[in-house]
């Protein structure tokens, strides 16, 4: 009854995502905000309210391996959902058609895992009823937030002008109404995700940081791959991949999130082995990062070798994670 439950509410997520995939990206256009800041910022932020959910009720239960585990595997997978993309990119490889300013959120995430990875090994001191981690990674991603809008403006509105035609005969208004609305039914859907997982979960009796990183963090990423998928369709890569960059910059908010509600030293209760987590996460942005500059004019077959790299590097993990159980 579990699994016929959990496929049911996988399909709402679908079905309702697909639909705000294409609103937000007329969004983009008719706003003029660009692409890559619209999925990095607003269409990030609603597809991660799965994870500030499952968040919010592990800490409140003291589950903070559960609470960690989620956002660091939820990380791990957004990026294999790059993979994914470059599967249905067509012959040209994803990671090398995408414009620069993607690199902007690539460096914020890689400070945001280094001030992770530090938070759990040290534990640093308590600024009152949060850890020095929190303001830290608020400031952090206001400035990404800044500093990507500020690109965008820069940008040339050639492209702009030219997609704006495809979404003429959308009144803007509309257009809001219906990304709000399949938004919130995403957001309903989606929030359904972490305690059926959670209940699946607990049948396995694995570890809570494998269970965590390895079938939370995975489910509640699942409406940041239909919407990447969705907007791959439309031709949006560039609105796909900020939707997982900018989810990911969104998981460090719900750590701090999770550090304000727990009661006491949140990463101190953390377990130690998150950290193979993180520095799977670090070495899989290191190969974003590469495949961003070298671009890659040919695929090895289905996948460039930069993102298949990002499956080999995630599986590595888990199976580093399952070792440390």
């Amino acid at each position: 009854m579990t699994w016929l439950t959990f496929l049911g509410v996988a399909v709402l997520v679908i079905l309702a995502g697909a639909r705000m995939a294409y609103y937000a990206d007329a969004l983009a256009e008719k706003r003029g905000w660009g692409r890559s800041w619209v999925g990095l910022i607003l269409v990030a932020a609603t597809t991660s309210l799965p994870e500030l959910l499952t968040g919010t009720s592990a800490v409140l239960q003291g589950f903070v391996d559960i609470a960690v585990g989620d956002v660091l595997g939820s990380t791990l997978f957004n990026l294999v959902v790059l993979s994914l993309l470059d599967a249905v990119a067509g012959r040209t490889p994803l990671l090398g058609r995408l414009h620069a300013g993607h690199a902007l959120a690539v460096g914020f995430a890689l400070v945001v895992l280094a001030l992770q990875g530090t938070a759990l090994f040290w534990g640093g001191p308590v600024l009152g009823p949060v850890s020095w981690y929190t303001p830290v990674a608020l400031l952090v991603y206001l400035l990404a937030t800044r500093l990507t809008f500020h690109y965008e403006m820069r940008r040339s509105q050639a492209e702009g002008e030219r997609l704006a035609l495809l979404y003429e005969h959308l009144p803007l208004g509309q257009v809001v109404r219906r990304y709000l609305s399949f938004g919130a039914l995403l957001v309903v859907a989606a929030s359904l995700l972490p305690n059926l997982a959670e209940r699946l979960a607990e049948e396995t009796r694995l570890g809570a940081s494998f269970v965590g990183t390895a079938l939370v963090g995975a489910t509640t990423s699942l409406p940041e791959v239909v919407v990447a998928l969705s907007a791959a369709r439309l031709g949006a890569f560039d609105l796909a991949v900020g939707n997982v960059l900018g989810s990911n910059l969104f998981n460090g908010l719900i750590l701090a999130w999770d550090d304000l509600l727990f009661p006491g030293a949140f990463f101190h209760k953390a377990h130690e082995n998150h950290l193979a987590a993180v520095l799977v996460a670090l070495a899989m942005y290191g190969a974003v990062l590469v495949g961003m500059s070298y671009q890659a004019l040919r695929k090895l077959a289905v996948l460039s070798w930069d993102t298949l790299a990002l499956v080999g590097l995630y599986f590595l993990g888990l199976v580093w994670l399952y070792a440390l159980r």
